[in-house]
């Protein structure tokens, strides 16, 4: 009866370790892209381009609740407002103006948490060139024009709202 129970034992045991080693790994919380990739990206992104469509996004890399996106921009296009996350751009290629603050013109709701116009009225002209970068707060009207012969591609991550609570007090 022992050597039944060790037997049974041992192959529970065997079987156990073996469905544990057969588990996936889960993937790493670390996403990247190559400089190679994004140039291939902007390629994708112009070749993507409609008619005169102001500006064409793809995306870059997400990790929930956050999304980097590329945004290939040849003309100027609506401004926006988003009331529910602030949205960190940063030039990848070209230059431009960057319009913030000031009052949206006839905005209309695009959705549950944006808005948008054809303008900004009284804004701050942000000079921005590659390699610049601009974090925007939530409820904060901002539009995009580019300058200059190219468009301005831009990388742009939105971050919602924080929890409750933070910064966390030392």
């Amino acid at each position: 009866m022992r050597t039944s129970f060790l037997a049974i034992t041992l192959l529970a045991t065997t079987l156990a370790s073996s469905a544990f080693a057969q588990q996936p790994v889960p993937p790493s919380a670390t996403a990247f892209m190559s400089g190679k990739d994004i140039t291939a990206l902007i390629k994708k992104a112009k070749a993507d381009r409609k008619g005169d469509a102001p500006l064409v996004a793809e995306p870059i890399l997400l990790i929930a609740p956050y999304k980097a996106q590329l945004e290939y921009r040849p003309l100027k296009a609506p401004a926006a407002v988003h009331e529910k996350d602030a949205e960190l751009m940063i030039v990848l290629r070209g230059k431009g103006n960057i319009l913030t603050d000031g009052k949206l013109v006839d905005g209309k709701r695009v959705n549950s948490a944006n808005l948008s116009g054809p303008s900004i009225e009284g804004g701050v002209s942000h000079n921005v060139v590659k390699g610049d970068t601009i974090l925007i707060p939530a409820n904060t009207p901002h539009q995009v024009i580019p300058a200059g012969r190219g468009p301005i591609v831009l990388m742009t991550m939105h971050a919602p709202f924080p929890a409750e609570g933070w910064p966390p007090k030392n």
